[in-house]
């Protein structure tokens, strides 16, 4: 299984688009790892998560071919991870080579918003070759080659998801926007003993003390989440472990960065990086 971070910023992006911090103005001197868009991934070449603004960027940046998406997964509605008026773009006079369908999974609410932004926009001849299924929490689907499991995340009233993603004997968990994990989630990983080859956590925060149900997270909360993954076996010292998702608040310079990431034994997600899992 191949997977690739394609942004790894908060909605602001890092440096953040309107800010003049010192942290902003460093990396924009950088430049490199330090330059951070918004929040999506890519697995093998057919699935997607997440769809930001900046998915044009994106597959400028790492030359990809979105006409092999088949499947979309939608942690949650918010701007930086769901953009639907840029699926208007899918076929039409804007790509007339493409055919087939693509499925998109996400919450009631997602499905909300998929509706209100395109309703008056989108094409017939888009809209016919988009499927979007509703899922509900710990409801699972079978995409392809993927079996896909939705779960609960903690981020404020909003009902978004985290995925356990199945395929090719991998496990893999995708715990974007989310605060701790609720307990329900902990005792779905224990009751199916699953144990997992690879998971990108939530670090939004990453040194800055927030409580479990802020809705993200920082390097404490996950500290305490290892060790109560680890005890019900779901990870162990083979589990390739990032965090992901950074908010120029937190002061998030890459080199820096990785240093302390690894004193809790994580490793640091940055635009483009790529690894087999």
């Amino acid at each position: 299984m191949q997977f690739k971070f394609l942004g790894t910023a908060a909605a602001e992006g890092f440096p953040a688009v309107y800010c003049e911090c010192e942290y902003c103005m460093e990396a924009r001197r950088r430049m490199g790892k330090n330059v951070r868009t918004r929040s999506q991934s890519l697995i093998n070449d057919d699935l997607l998560i997440d769809y930001p603004a900046d998915i044009y960027l994106h597959v400028l940046q790492n030359n990809l071919k979105l006409y092999k998406v088949k499947y979309l997964l939608i942690t949650h509605w918010h701007s930086d991870h769901f953009c639907p008026e840029e699926l208007n773009l899918r076929g039409g006079c804007f790509a007339p080579t493409i055919s087939g369908k693509m499925i998109i999974i996400g919450s009631s609410e997602t499905y909300e918003k998929y509706v209100e932004f395109t309703a008056k926009s989108m094409p017939n001849i888009v809209r016919k070759d988009i499927e979007f299924k509703v899922i509900e929490p710990f409801e699972s689907v079978k995409l392809g080659v993927y079996d896909i499991t939705a779960l609960p995340a903690r981020h404020g009233n909003l009902k978004g998801f985290i995925y356990h993603i199945k395929s090719d004997g991998k496990d893999v968990l995708y715990a974007h926007d989310t605060g701790y994990f609720y307990d329900s989630v902990i005792e779905y990983i224990r009751q199916n003993r699953i144990k997992f080859n690879f998971i990108t956590f939530d670090c939004t925060n990453i040194g800055i003390s927030v409580p479990d149900d802020s809705g993200h997270m920082g390097l404490e909360n996950i500290s305490r989440l290892k060790k109560v993954l680890k005890e019900c076996g779901a990870i162990d010292g083979e589990t390739v472990l990032f965090i992901n998702h950074f908010s120029h608040n937190a002061n998030p310079l890459h080199e820096e960065l990785c240093e302390e990431a690894a004193k809790f034994g994580l490793r640091v997600a940055y635009d483009g990086l790529e690894i087999e899992i």
